[in-house]
């Protein structure tokens, strides 16, 4: 095999995060992707590879753009954070407050804190729906505002993967009187010129990488007899290779069909790692963004049957997930794409790429990268 060619800047301190990420194409676990970490606020990692089809005919570019599913969640998330420190909405509140058809089923008392820590009970929608449901904001809301929760809200976590998009982006919805794409553009990405998008304008169609669907025992729910998880993971079926659509980019789909490379999503953090103050703008309070870190719920995840902590809208260390310092936030994507944000140190590390392993937690493949960038700070 050819080796791939790595474009981007490192700083030579950094060196060993390249070829960590050189190394993942060598041993063919890549296809095309890209790295980027921020400290600081300024990019000291920005690197990319290899290729944005199967077919091995179009180079990754530096504007290349991907699917990063739920690394989306922390865009979403995010938002939500934006609207609490900006006075619009509290994380304590019944959602029933913003969204009054919510309190349907015995859901008066549901928190917004529970939607964005994964303990709603609502992990999935109860009535059959199809692919093309989730393109369609009213009846995937609706359905889930009028729905019984599957556990007691606030006892368990249990992954939401596709719901969770729907519930807080229908609450940011009710406060801001926009869409979620709509208020994170305006708000954030544009402000940062972050090239991030919650529904995907036609006109960028032609920077978008394919995805390759994972191994077919690397597909969501694969095997399982849990009716929770197989309700998560097939109602409806997730392909992959619906995120080459155009119905697809278009729709907003918060916890899932995000568009952006490695550079926008460590960029659009570094708002969160740097005490809310972004690109010469203070566009959050520093207490505003250390809400994220607020422990919501921890345990045996009723979804992913892993350990997990949970903040407002991110994963906290602990459980499955170690980081060097404590106030560290994080999430992943299925297929392997992840963000970390490290407020003690001020640092973003972003990972996105096209071919998709079978994880839903984060990936080995990113790992490398970050623990290269580790051992640079512990040598200090």
């Amino acid at each position: 095999m050819s080796q791939t060619e790595i474009h981007g800047t490192v700083e030579p301190r950094f060196a060993a995060v390249r070829d960590a990420f050189a190394q993942n194409f060598a041993n063919g676990a890549e296809n095309g992707a890209a790295f980027c970490m921020t400290l600081e606020g300024r990019p000291v990692v920005d690197i990319w590879g290899g290729f944005a089809d199967e077919a091995q005919t179009k180079p990754w570019q530096q504007d290349t753009i991907v699917n990063v599913y739920s690394t989306t969640k922390t865009m979403t998330a995010l938002t939500a954070l934006y609207l609490a420190d900006k006075g619009a909405l509290k994380f304590e509140d019944p959602v029933a407050r913003y969204w009054p058809e919510f309190a349907a089923a015995g859901k008066a008392d549901v928190t917004v804190a529970h939607l964005m820590s994964h303990s709603a009970g609502l992990s999935g929608w109860k009535e059959p729906l199809v692919r093309e449901d989730l393109y369609d904001w009213e009846k995937a809301t609706s359905l889930l505002a009028a729905q019984e929760p599957y556990w007691k809200p606030g006892t368990a976590p249990g992954y939401h993967a596709m719901t969770q998009g729907y519930l807080v982006g229908e609450v940011i919805r009710r406060v801001a009187g926009e869409t979620v794409g709509t208020v994170f553009r305006k708000e954030i990405a544009g402000p940062l010129g972050a090239d991030f998008h919650i529904g995907l304008p036609a006109t960028e169609d032609h920077r978008v990488a394919d995805l390759t669907p994972p191994p077919a025992s690397g597909t969501l729910g694969q095997g399982t007899a849990d009716p929770l998880i197989a309700n998560m993971a097939s109602n409806p079926p997730i392909n992959p290779l619906d995120t080459r659509t155009r119905a697809w980019r278009a729709a907003e789909i918060p916890a899932a069909g995000g568009t952006g490379n490695a550079r926008s999503v460590a960029l659009v953090h570094t708002i969160l790692a740097n005490g809310g103050f972004a690109n010469g703008k203070q566009i959050m309070s520093e207490a505003g963004c250390r809400k994220a870190l607020e422990l919501q719920i921890e345990g045996n995840d009723k979804i992913l049957g892993i350990p997990v902590r949970y903040g407002l809208g991110f994963g906290l260390p602990g459980g499955v997930a170690n980081f060097p310092n404590p106030n560290t936030i994080f999430w992943g994507g299925y297929g392997g794409s992840l963000a970390v944000i490290d407020m003690d140190q001020r640092a973003t590390y972003a990972y996105a790429m096209n071919k998709m392993a079978p994880t839903t937690t984060g990936d080995l493949r990113a790992f490398g990268m970050l623990m290269a960038a580790w051992q640079v700070f512990m040598a200090g």
